[in-house]
């Protein structure tokens, strides 16, 4: 037999046995797993079942800006609270004790001495100033007669004026202001409760403070020269969160005014003098005309109240008002 012959007797067989077909199932683990034309996936990227990831990435680049801590919604309730009447919001001041009076070279010896020490009860002020849209709602209801004048220093239309519904109301008397505390069911403050509500339980000199007065902290000196729209000075802030406690305008208070009351003054909740010849009352805090020596907590002015005794059409009658002063109101705890 040829060379040739034999060749092509073992090319035939090799061509039958490639032809028969294979069994199913058989020979499956000689498939390649891999290789040009093969397409396997590879084992980190296993089809699973869609799932939404709860995971927060870490971004170290990118860290998370740290967010203050914010008061319990109790912590809230317990020092701030707005008048269901008139919608004033209101700090609450805990019972404690004040350092009254003068505590510094700037102290007037003619009122603000001798310092002393006086206990007070607890009770709410008004944050802000008594504004002219607040005080409207009362005349609206006919509880309150319009302030005396409807301007303010330099503002020929201020009180019935759109534009400073939110400016503290001026030219009201005494009266007047007690008038409305009563009908939104507060009244004016004591004259101890002003300072306490201002100065806090500590010796400051100002509300923010011993830092002296600026433009940052109150409107004094006329930097604005008229009244400014009441809690633009948040810097100003007391103790307790109360604004515009310096400068702006002049706030009545309950009491009476001696010049020698406190040498003889209660050490529990004072109110003031219980008659005067005079008839001045007092008013606290300074205004947007006066200096910043008048800013201090413990500076009390005095202003005429009215007149008790005289004919109902006398015009000392209803006392003073004027373009400097205005009012807040307290409630008892």
């Amino acid at each position: 037999m040829t060379k040739k012959r034999v060749a092509f007797i073992l090319l035939t067989f090799l061509l039958a046995a490639c032809s028969s077909p294979l069994p199913l199932g058989e020979g499956l683990g000689e498939v390649p797993q891999s290789g040009m034309g093969a397409i396997t996936p590879a084992p980190h990227t296993q089809v699973k079942p869609a799932t939404v990831s709860t995971a927060i990435p870490t971004l170290t680049a990118l860290p998370p800006t740290p967010v203050p801590p914010m008061e319990t919604p109790t912590e809230v309730a317990s020092t701030q609270r707005t008048s269901p009447i008139d919608g004033m919001p209101q700090a609450y001041v805990p019972a404690g004790t004040l350092h009254m009076g003068g505590l510094d070279v700037h102290a007037d010896d003619r009122d603000e001495l001798p310092a002393h020490d006086v206990s007070l009860d607890a009770f709410w002020i008004d944050q802000l100033e008594v504004t002219n849209a607040i005080y409207m709602l009362c005349v609206q209801d006919r509880a309150c007669l319009p302030p005396k004048d409807w301007a303010s220093d330099r503002r020929p239309s201020y009180f019935n004026n759109e534009e400073f519904k939110d400016y503290p109301v001026v030219h009201v008397t005494w009266e007047q202001a007690g008038t409305y505390c009563a009908w939104a069911e507060r009244r004016l403050p004591t004259e101890a409760e002003w300072e306490r509500a201002a100065r806090g339980d500590d010796f400051r000199n100002y509300p923010w403070g011993d830092e002296p007065p600026s433009g940052e902290y109150a409107n004094f000196n006329r930097l604005v020269n008229d009244t400014s729209r009441v809690g633009s000075y948040a810097a100003g802030a007391s103790p307790f969160g109360a604004l515009d406690m310096a400068g702006n305008v002049w706030e009545w208070v309950a009491d009476l005014y001696g010049t020698e009351y406190y040498k003889s003054s209660p050490e529990h909740n004072p109110t003031g003098p219980e008659a005067s010849s005079t008839n001045l009352r007092v008013i606290r805090g300074g205004s947007f005309q006066d200096e910043w020596v008048d800013l201090r907590v413990s500076k009390r002015g005095a202003a005429l109240g009215p007149a008790p005794d005289a004919l109902f059409d006398a015009p000392d009658r209803d006392g003073e008002y004027s373009s400097k002063i205005g009012f807040r109101c307290v409630a008892d705890e």
